[in-house]
């Protein structure tokens, strides 16, 4: 391209010999002011011809220049070379062809998207910090704990599966809480999880103990089936219903190893247990809803410890059923555009257990039967502020052999008529941040021929990081 352009200003421009003929040529010239007119005119064409006479000069010691080095061209643009891969490029951009691919020490990743670090599961921790003064009946009034270091990982697998687990960490062990595979879209509406996972028995038995709106599960929910609430391993089927009356509704099944200790500790067989809950949900207006469920679990124990006539203990095999009723109420009310302000929720759940067994005195079937309730109300009083109280009720049966040595059917059953257990349960909830959160309780438990009454005062923070933050499950 340079070329042909020094070609072109050769053939226009005049070359120094010719000028000089021009120059030395006589001109006449009229006088006269026009005369004076036209010496300025020339005067100035001959300026501008010096100039490009300049120039010329200088092209011709360019092309020179680039004639003795016709191997080392200013670019790739320039060279023939680069024209027609220009010129192949924009042939294949109209076309709508494919690049060709480029060769592998070419290519280079720059986004990261695909890197290993990407099919890491999410990780988050979350703690659970108590500081206690305690009161009555016992012998440590002070303590200062970290209840649970909490790892919960999380990863979708593929577009229709998700894994999640969650292990507690505490100063004496760690253990799988929960870990479990979902397969969402089985059929239509209908989720399967396998794995161990915390059971949905009413509502507040599914959450984590960080996520609760108090220091600890309900009184009853712990007496029923333990501290740590029914958490066992099997399988779930989640089916949401078709709606009825406008109302929502979920159906659950679950089918697990029955290997809670309290329910089913005489369940050497490893025999499953099944659960079954309904839910249902309706809007009552834009700014409230309400929620209630019904729950059922049945599972069976198989071997039993007998008083035998030497006054030692007997194994005697029987297979007893085991069950445990629910049902759970919820009332939200969140005023529309202002729900991160203020609202309140009442929820009640109630527990009925009925147990077979083999009485432990050798004389023969007995059912302990056993039940109670919780109620709590809270309310939001400002973006960061929580405040509510929650009532506990537990009663047991009485059974004259609940408390024979070396076997204690304590807390479903005791040995004196008329036991039972209240708790009061004020509470302050201050939301930091999405990631710290203060609580400040004030536990009251009146025990009737349970063992002395208690207060305890305790504050908790709960500080979490990762993702995932304060997920009740």
């Amino acid at each position: 391209m340079r070329f042909a352009c020094l070609l072109l200003v050769l053939l226009v421009i005049p070359v120094p010999g010719q000028c000089e003929t021009s120059e030395s040529a006589p001109v006449d010239i009229p006088a006269g002011p026009a005369a004076v007119e036209l010496g300025q005119e020339l005067a100035a064409v001959n300026a501008r011809l010096a100039e490009l006479q300049a120039e010329v000069a200088q092209l011709k010691q360019r092309l020179r220049q680039l004639e003795a080095k016709p191997d080392e061209p200013e670019g790739p643009a320039e060279t023939e070379e680069g024209l027609a891969a220009l010129r192949a490029a924009a042939l294949r951009e109209a076309a709508g062809e494919a690049a060709p691919a480029r060769s592998a020490e070419e290519v280079s990743f720059t986004s990261g998207a695909l890197g290993l670090q990407a099919l890491n599961p999410e990780i988050s921790v979350t703690g659970d910090f108590i500081s206690s003064y305690r009161s009555g009946g016992v012998t440590k009034h002070l303590d200062n704990t970290v209840r649970t270091l909490g790892i919960h990982l999380e990863s979708y697998l593929d577009p229709y599966s998700r894994f999640k687990a969650a292990v507690p960490v505490t100063e004496g062990s760690a253990s799988i809480g929960e870990a479990y595979f979902t397969r969402y879209g089985l059929r239509e509406n209908l989720n399967l999880t396998l794995g161990k996972f915390r059971q949905q028995f009413g509502v507040v038995n599914r959450w984590h103990k960080h996520g609760l709106d108090q220091l600890d599960f309900p009184l009853p929910l712990r007496q029923i089936f333990g501290p740590g609430g029914l958490n066992q391993t099997g399988a779930s089927l989640d089916w949401q219903m078709s709606p009825l009356a406008g109302a929502s509704q979920e159906l659950t099944l679950q089918v697990t190893n029955g290997e809670n200790p309290r329910l089913f500790g005489a369940n050497t067989r490893n025999m499953p247990s099944i659960l079954a809950h309904y839910k249902n949900y309706r809007d009552l207006s834009k700014d409230t809803y309400l929620e209630f469920g019904l729950t059922g679990l049945a599972g069976r124990n198989d071997t039993w410890q007998v008083l035998g006539p030497a006054e030692q203990w007997l194994s005697q095999p029987r297979n007893l059923w085991t069950t445990v009723l629910g049902a759970d109420l919820t009332l939200l009310w969140e005023p529309t555009g202002e729900m991160r302000y203020k609202n309140w929720v009442w929820r009640t759940e109630a527990y009925w257990l009925n147990r077979d067994l083999v009485a432990p005195d050798s004389s023969g079937a007995d059912t302990i039967r056993a039940w109670g309730a919780y109620s709590y109300f809270q309310r939001k009083l400002s973006r960061t502020l929580d405040a509510g109280i929650r009532v506990d009720y537990y009663e047991p049966d009485v059974k004259p052999y609940a408390d024979l040595p070396g076997l204690s059917l304590s807390p479903l059953a005791v040995t004196e008529s008329g036991a039972h257990q209240w708790m009061f349960a004020p509470y302050v909830t201050w939301y930091q941040s999405p990631w710290v959160h203060w609580r400040l309780e004030w536990d009251h438990l009146s025990n009737r021929h349970m063992g002395p009454d208690e207060d305890t005062i305790s504050l908790q923070c709960i500080f979490a990081a990762g993702p995932h933050k304060h997920e009740r499950y």
